[in-house]
């Protein structure tokens, strides 16, 4: 059988080595101005965009014929989504599995909804990886995978919230005074995929101290962690030098985010995931 991963562009991946993927494109909109979260995109002017006064920002999600042109001739697929929460991503995928299963009969489709995004999204689609090498049962596979998005987690430190708040995410009382001053908003990825702050600080460093004891109170020891930033790779770096001290069996990497993360984690964000 041939098997294939795909997600969003949300998880800040466009390939995989040594499995079949491929991801739909997120699009942002600011203005008149349309961005497709893919290879091509220009963070530095969506940015530029943002800035401007008075500007109105949205975002779209991957339609159902987005997902079936990902599916191509794949007999077993598992699509990874963006929270539900924050996306109607899942939704559309849910449609394009009925409509894919319907035109090609024998062929099976898993859909998931990992009820986060950026790096631990990534985890997740890693381990799906891993899982698909070691050739066991499509049903299976869906099983362990929700088995370990159960043990995963999305840790954040923002530099700012008025995307959020401009999308009615989260109240604009809470966005007001971010990333002034260097004030950042803390928290995680909720159990429901929603945005749920823990807290305040001001500085990076502080933010970093805020991160390792967060995975240390989940009872991290050891395994995979992944950090992405937003303009931001001096703490995420720093980041990485604490994780490395702290978990020396860690196996941790860096990368920028994509359009679509770096569109909610405004500039001067830190994302981190791990497995717990």
């Amino acid at each position: 059988m041939k098997y294939k991963i795909i997600s969003d562009s949300s998880a800040n991946i466009r390939s995989l080595e040594g499995i079949d993927f491929a991801y739909a494109p997120l699009h942002i909109t600011v203005g008149d101005k349309d961005f497709t979260d893919d290879d091509s995109i220009d963070i530095a002017a969506m940015q530029a965009a943002l800035k401007q006064p008075k500007v109105r920002s949205s975002t779209a999600c991957p339609g159902p014929d987005d997902y079936i042109k990902a599916f191509a001739d794949a007999d077993v697929i598992y699509v990874l989504c963006i929270t539900g929460g924050l996306s109607g991503a899942y939704a559309s995928a849910l449609a394009a599995k009925g409509i894919y299963e319907e035109e090609h009969p024998g062929r099976r489709v898993y859909v998931f909804d990992s009820l986060s995004t950026g790096p631990e999204l990534a985890l997740m689609i890693e381990y799906v990886r891993e899982l698909i090498k070691k050739d066991i049962l499509p049903e299976r596979i869906a099983r362990e995978l929700y088995v370990y998005s159960k043990r995963t987690r999305l840790y954040f430190s923002l530099g700012g919230l008025n995307n959020f708040a401009a999308n009615g995410r989260v109240n604009p009382l809470l966005a007001k005074g971010v990333g002034l001053l260097g004030m950042r908003i803390l928290g995680r990825a909720g159990d429901t995929g929603t945005l749920q702050p823990m807290g305040k600080c001001r500085g990076d460093q502080k933010a970093v101290a805020w991160l390792i004891a967060q995975m240390k109170a989940e009872g991290f020891s050891s395994g995979k962690a992944r950090i992405s930033h937003t303009d931001n790779e001096v703490c995420a770096l720093q980041l990485l030098e604490a994780i490395r001290e702290e978990f020396p069996d860690c196996t941790c990497s860096v990368e920028e985010n994509g359009g679509l993360c770096s569109y909610y984690a405004e500039p001067m964000s830190v994302l981190l995931g791990f497995e717990t």
